[in-house]
C-alpha cells in the first residue's frame, strides 16, 4: 500500500468512525438532557468528517485518472477500492468499541459548554486543561450485557434494521462505484463520476425519511420516560451492527453498482 492509498484510506476511516460515533451523541444527550447542545457540539466533528470527504473524492479521482493513463489493470484498481471499503468496516468496528468512552467524554463536554457557552474555550479545555487526561480515565469497553441482552425488546424492528443495512451499504459504495465506473469504461469516466446519486440517493432518502426520524422519536421517548435507556442502548447496538453489515455488503455491491452507473452514463 503506497502513501497515497494510505491517505485515502485514512480519510475514509475518519468519515466512517465519526458516522458510527454519532450514535453515542444521542446517548450523551439523553444523559445530560441536552439533546440540542449535544448535536450542536457534534457538528464540530461532522465538520472534520465533511472536510475529509471533500478531499477524499479528488484524491481518489486523481488516483483513478493516473491509473488509467498508466494503463494499470482494472483488477489492481479494484483492489484499491476493496481496501477503502475495508477501512470503512474497520472504522465502524473501532467506533463501536469507542462509543462508551466517547459518550462519557461527550457528556463532560456538554456540561462544560453549559457553564462557559464557548466552543473555543471548550476546545482549549479539551487540549490543554485536563481534557485528554479525563479521556483516559473515562475509557471503557462496551459492556457484555449490551450484547447478551439483544434478544430483549429494543424498539428497532427487523425491517428498520434491514433498512439500515441497505442504506449503509448504498451510501458507503456510492462514490466509490461512480469512480470505479470510470475504470470499467474510461470513455464515460467524467459522466460516471457525477452519478453517485444513482446508488446512494436511495440511501439518503431511507436515512432522512425513516431511520433518523425513528431514532429521534426514540430519543424523545427516553427523555419523557416512555421507554428505558437500556432499551435505547440495545437499539443502538442493533443499528451499529447493521451499519457494520452494510459496510461489508458494500464489498459485493461495488462492481454491480459501477456497471449500472456505466450503463446510465452511456444512455444519457
Amino acid at each position: 500500500m503506497d502513501k497515497q492509498l494510505l491517505l485515502i484510506c485514512a480519510l475514509t476511516f475518519i468519515i466512517h468512525i465519526i458516522g458510527t460515533l454519532a450514535y453515542s451523541v444521542r446517548i450523551a444527550g439523553i444523559r445530560t438532557r441536552r439533546i440540542a447542545v449535544s448535536l450542536a457540539l457534534f457538528s464540530i466533528l461532522m465538520l472534520l468528517s465533511r472536510t475529509s470527504n471533500s478531499f477524499l473524492g479528488p484524491f481518489l479521482a486523481k488516483r483513478v485518472e493516473t491509473g488509467i493513463d498508466q494503463h494499470v489493470a482494472a483488477s489492481t484498481l479494484l483492489l484499491d477500492f476493496r481496501w477503502l471499503l475495508f477501512s470503512a468496516s474497520l472504522a465502524t468496528i473501532l467506533g463501536a468499541i469507542l462509543i462508551p468512552t466517547f459518550q462519557r467524554a461527550f457528556c463532560r463536554a456538554v456540561e462544560h459548554f453549559q457553564v462557559h457557552r464557548s466552543v473555543p474555550k471548550l476546545l482549549l479545555h479539551a487540549v490543554f486543561k485536563g481534557g485528554l487526561s479525563y479521556l483516559k480515565t473515562s475509557a471503557s469497553l462496551p459492556k457484555p450485557a449490551n450484547v447478551t441482552g439483544l434478544r430483549e425488546k429494543s424498539g428497532v424492528s427487523v425491517s428498520m434494521t434491514a433498512m439500515n443495512v441497505i442504506a449503509t451499504a448504498l451510501w458507503t459504495v456510492g462514490v466509490f462505484a461512480a469512480l470505479y465506473a470510470g475504470v470499467l469504461d474510461p470513455s464515460v469516466r467524467v459522466t460516471s463520476s457525477t452519478l453517485s446519486s444513482i446508488i446512494n440517493g436511495g440511501a439518503t432518502i431511507m436515512m432522512a425519511v425513516f431511520i433518523d426520524p425513528h431514532m429521534s422519536g426514540m430519543t424523545d421517548d427516553v427523555i419523557e420516560g416512555k421507554i428505558e435507556e437500556s432499551q435505547f442502548r440495545r437499539a443502538v447496538v442493533w443499528l451499529v451492527g447493521s451499519r457494520l453489515a452494510g459496510t461489508l455488503i458494500a464489498q459485493f455491491l461495488l462492481v454491480p453498482s459501477a456497471v449500472v452507473i456505466v450503463g446510465v452514463a452511456k444512455d444519457i
